[in-house]
């Protein structure tokens, strides 16, 4: 099984998350171009964090990612620059469409879904760890 870790200095790690954004009031805002355009702007910011986007997808009132980040990235920092950029770029380059939705320079809403994810359930895990070969003296 191929597993793309993120090597650093001092460390390997393989953090993942699922993150769900939706547009201020769940306006039905997004197209196909916008969500072209979201998706390669996400995936630049990632790699600016030192981390990737590993798949992304979504519907016309919300957006699913899925990041890979390092340890030393904090979600709440990463996620706020998504937004703040991801924002930026589209009320910019499809002012037109955002317009027709939003009077105020607003995109997101405040708040975001975030979920923690990786490659073995909490109960592999779990058995994983209790099946260790401690040492008895």
């Amino acid at each position: 099984m191929s597993r793309d870790f993120i090597h650093k200095a001092r460390g390997v790690s393989d953090l993942k998350c699922h993150l769900v954004l939706t547009p201020k009031y769940r306006r039905k805002l997004f197209n196909e171009p916008m969500l072209t355009r979201l998706e390669a702007i996400f995936k630049a910011l990632m790699e600016k964090w030192e981390g990737r986007l590993i798949e992304f997808n979504s519907e016309t009132d919300h957006v699913h990612l899925l990041i890979q980040y390092t340890p030393q990235t904090e979600p709440s920092k990463l996620i706020n620059n998504l937004k703040t950029v991801s924002s930026r770029y589209l009320r910019k380059e499809f002012a037109e469409r955002v317009n027709q939705f939003y009077r105020k320079d607003v995109l997101w809403t405040n708040g975001y879904f975030i979920a923690s994810c990786g490659g073995v359930t909490v109960e592999q895990l779990k058995q994983y760890i209790e099946e260790q070969d401690r040492p008895v003296e």
